[in-house]
């Protein structure tokens, strides 16, 4: 007994010891790659000496005696802190995701490959200005002088995760930059998936219900459209069958983003009149999917126009919201339509051609290798018509609303081998007015923006990037997908920039966008048919109009807001009769419960507070509701619609156009009343609840079901690894909030915080040098590092840092000062 007892002892301090020392070796490993922010370094490809001062956030100031020095070290910055995120964007452009990661990514890697975002990125290097050609070589050549001091330095491959992926990392170059750019088009578009879900749905739904369902935004209606069957009679008499779901799990390396998740943002500027400091102020926080680290760097430049300070992209030399002593600009998704869905016909003699106005023509066609790790390559061949690339069936649905012989073709504005979309930005960092900022971004291409503008004395927004000219025949306004070969479907070139919608100075003094729609016009000259946001906008307008003048602190409180004016217009009108009706019910019966949550429910003022239980009963409730009301008639495509649409709601419980029918069940034989359903809806999300959460109501907390996900997308699922990799937070706000924390939607967590304002920055150009900024996470893509969440906490609580272009400021907390030293 004793000998076993010695070896099991022997054994157990062998396993603690060896675990031990596992983890010091990767602990040794993954600390070689944390850079050194102090130091002299001698690089190749400056004119001079360039410093890049780091205060106490980790944020670089960046000092040089050329604009092209300057985009040298911060391309230096961003390799030091982001190498790992800035070769994954890279690769993701590429579609070369396989080589690291096997067949899990190879549906991404196989539709950016049909996208060719990359080659169209190479070929647009050529359409750049001098000054911007020559900051990208500039940034390119500070990444690979980091790239060469990892290896020659012993820097541990640059990032923890290259000892897992060891893959060689190719020097940086111009093209690579442009790539990030048209990738973040990608993550920001989803008309293509709406367009298909509209299809699906009409399939299934008569115009009157497909209304309800997917309505317009507020505003002047559009004539209804044709039922998609109807436009499509190839699809046959089994045509239902064709809206089943061929649902697909999401990647987190996935550009694209369910179309709930695709895009979101908030903006506002006022002028002198509405301030109290007496000069412009502004706000702005871009909404985009939480990451760890987020997508956002902070970043200052001293250009030989001025100092910009604000957020810049890791892989892109712009600063791509932000100011300058003179100028602040913002940016918000447009949610222009500038994506169509084309149907083309395959000739069914000759496969490699379609139908075009002019006869058959032929395909382009090329094949494109992808290596997949583990696995032989994997050959593709890439076609194109002049509308666009070829997708195949199994991405994005398109296969549910094919027709047999005929192929689905993506026109997209960001498919331009032209684009000077980074040239517009770079010009807008050195414009110092609104008329100059509008000019400049000109040659913006995609993604469209709404960009927002305040100088000292006058303030302005102006939507950019092309704007698609559709025929004013056109047989589905591009709401549905249309056959590419009818002359009238097909696009005619883009519309003049003049033409975008832009306001300058108007008389009430603020100008804002919560996605919200921003302009109303007739199709052809219209923005689009669906808009982000029918709901924040009412509560910013209530803000925004309950002062006389605003201050720096107000647009603060603004951008932190979390009452939900959906949930004070929803409840009362779902529950109208509920609340105090009938008697007291037994305790421990669900009639009791139910009156319990609608107790709590009738003191809430609507606040999306983390510490509150009220929100997560009204989030359970309505979304049990909307599953209720539409599952029996949309079947499996109820699945698609993730998220609480509350127009959809206000139309059933307010029976417009006899949108109440939705109440009733259609495979039952009573007839059920919407109170009725409220009643049921309520109880479900009551069990769910229970199931889900435990202790009583009044102890629930929503910042527990809703907490921010800043995961790895990498690493962000590997046991062990995740709790040093991810960050989550518990937090208030919610879909419908200022401060909007979109919820995932779906899976077992359904109001995780998956999206939200990673970027926030409030400026007053009274006292430029009061400006805050901040993001959602860290400066540093390090797990090691002590910069990669510690503004995570600030972010989480609502605080900011400052956002000065002082350099004595910036100098006397700094952390770190490296000076970078041409080689002779």
């Amino acid at each position: 007994m004793a000998l076993i007892f010695r070896w099991l002892l022997r054994l157990t301090t062998g396993l603690i010891v060896l675990t031990v020392a596992t983890f010091a070796l990767g602990y040794y490993f993954a600390s070689r790659s944390l850079p050194d922010y102090n130091g002299t370094y001698t690089v190749t490809g400056i004119s001079a000496p360039v410093e890049i001062v780091r205060d106490n956030a980790n944020v670089p100031h960046i000092f040089g005696q050329t604009d092209d020095d300057v985009f040298y070290a911060l391309g230096y910055a961003h390799a030091q802190d982001r190498m790992w995120q800035m070769t994954m964007l890279r690769r993701t452009a590429q579609g070369r995701l396989s080589e690291l990661f096997g067949e899990q990514t190879l549906r991404i890697d196989t539709l950016l490959r049909r996208l060719d975002l990359y080659n169209l990125s190479v070929q647009s290097v050529s359409a750049q200005d001098a000054q911007t050609s020559a900051a990208l070589e500039a940034y390119s050549a500070g990444v690979n002088a980091w790239l060469t001091e990892v290896n020659q330095g012993a820097r541990g491959r640059g990032a923890p995760e290259m000892w897992m992926f060891n893959h060689a990392v190719a020097p940086w170059s111009p093209a690579d930059s442009i790539a990030i750019v048209k990738l973040m088009a990608l993550q920001l578009s989803n008309h293509l998936e709406i367009e298909v879900l509209r299809a699906r749905s009409s399939l299934i739904l008569n115009n009157d219900r497909l209304s309800d369902i997917l309505p317009e935004a507020p505003g002047s209606g559009i004539a209804a459209l044709p039922r998609y069957a109807d436009l499509m009679p190839d699809l046959g008499a089994d045509l239902p069958q064709f809206a089943g779901a061929t649902h697909q799990p999401f990647h987190p390396l996935s550009p694209v983003k369910p179309f709930e998740l695709a895009g979101a943002s908030n903006a506002w500027v006022a002028n002198e009149t509405r301030s109290a400091s007496g000069s412009t102020l502004m706000a702005n926080d871009p909404h985009l999917g939480l990451t760890a680290p987020t997508l956002w760097y902070l970043a200052r430049l001293e250009l030989q126009e001025g100092g910009v300070i604000g957020g810049t992209i890791p892989g892109v030399p712009v600063v791509m919201v932000g100011r300058s002593a003179d100028l602040g600009w913002g940016l918000t998704s447009s949610y222009l339509d500038d994506q169509d869905i084309f149907v083309e016909e395959v000739n069914p003699s000759d496969a490699t051609q379609y139908r075009s106005p002019e006869g058959w023509s032929d395909f382009i066609t090329r094949e494109s290798i992808i290596q997949v790790d583990g696995q032989f390559p994997v050959t593709i061949q890439l076609q194109w018509t002049t509308n666009g690339p070829v997708l195949p069936a199994d991405q994005f649905d398109l296969g549910t609303i094919r027709p047999p012989g005929h192929v689905t073709v993506l026109g997209w504005t960001a498919l331009s081998g032209q684009d000077t979309s980074v040239s517009a930005a770079m010009n807008l960092m050195r414009a110092h007015n609104v008329d100059q900022a509008i000019t400049a971004a000109q040659g913006y291409i995609a993604p469209s923006q709404n960009l927002t503008l305040a100088d000292r004395n006058g303030i302005a927004m102006k939507l950019i990037g092309a704007v698609p000219r559709r025929d004013p025949g056109h047989l589905t306004q591009g709401r549905l997908p249309a056959f590419g070969y009818i002359p009238q479907n097909r696009w005619q070139g883009v519309m003049p920039y003049a033409s975008n919608p832009e306001f300058i100075d108007p008389i009430g003094g603020i100008i804002g966008t919560t996605n919200n729609k921003i302009i109303d016009r007739p199709f052809p000259d219209h923005l689009s048919h669906y808009w982000s946001d029918t709901q924040r906008i009412h509560r910013w307008q209530r803000l925004m109009q309950g002062r006389e003048v605003h201050t720096r602190d107000s647009f603060i409180e603004t951008q932190l807001d979390t009452v939900s004016f959906t949930a004070r217009s929803l409840l009362p009108l779902v529950g109208a009769d509920l609340w105090f009706t009938g008697e007291s019910a037994p305790e421990g019966t669900p009639e009791h419960r139910r009156q319990i949550a609608l107790s709590i429910l009738a003191e809430w003022n609507g606040e999306m507070n983390e510490h509150l239980p009220e929100p997560l009963i009204y989030m359970a409730w309505m979304r049990a509701l909307q599953d209720r009301l539409i599952k029996d008639e949309l079947g499996p495509l109820s699945r698609e619609y993730t998220h609480v649409q509350p127009l959809f709601i206000e139309r059933v419980f307010r029976n417009v156009g006899g949108a109440g029918v939705w109440c009733d069940v259609i495979q039952s034989a009573p007839v059920e009343t919407c109170t009725d359903m409220a009643r049921i809806a309520l109880d479900d999300a009551l069990i769910w609840i229970d199931e889900t959460y435990a202790g009583s109501l009044e102890s629930l907390r929503w910042g527990d079901a809703h907490e921010a996900t800043h995961d790895h997308p990498v690493l962000g699922d590997v046991p062990v690894l995740r709790w040093f990799v991810n960050i989550r937070q518990s937090t208030s706000g919610g879909d419908n909030t200022i401060n909007r924390g979109r919820t995932s939607g779906s899976g077992p967590n359904p109001f995780l915080n998956v999206h939200a304002g990673a970027y926030r920055g409030v400026y007053d150009f009274a006292d430029p040098d009061s400006s805050v900024f901040i993001t959602s996470t860290g400066q540093s893509g390090h797990p090691l590092s002590r910069y990669y969440d510690d503004l995570g906490s600030l972010w989480r609580r609502g605080e900011y840092i400052p956002m000065s272009l002082d350099p004595a400021l910036a100098r006397a907390g700094a952390v770190g000062v490296i000076t970078l030293q041409p080689a002779q």
